[in-house]
């Protein structure tokens, strides 16, 4: 059985990559052109290639059905 992180799906795993690209490369970056910019996120992505890290879950199944059964519990409590 293979249990997906609360909220998640392939496209998190996507914008979880561009938020690394954004706070490792991008933050406090100057580009004078947008062709600066180009080449700055081809050679992060170039660097990255070389040495790729998998995302890695960090909750356990457990854990995530836990998370669920409390939003499921809020959600209901809230009608009343």
């Amino acid at each position: 059985m293979h249990f997906t992180p609360t909220s998640a799906s392939w496209l998190n795993l996507v914008e979880r990559w561009f938020a690394e690209l954004t706070n490792r490369k991008l933050r406090r970056s100057v580009h004078r052109s947008v062709a600066s910019l180009e080449a700055d996120v081809h050679a992060w992505i170039n660097a990255w290639n070389d040495a790729p890290k998998p995302f890695i879950w960090t909750k356990t199944a457990d854990e995530i059905l836990e998370t669920l059964a409390a939003y499921c519990q809020r959600i209901n409590d809230s009608r009343h």
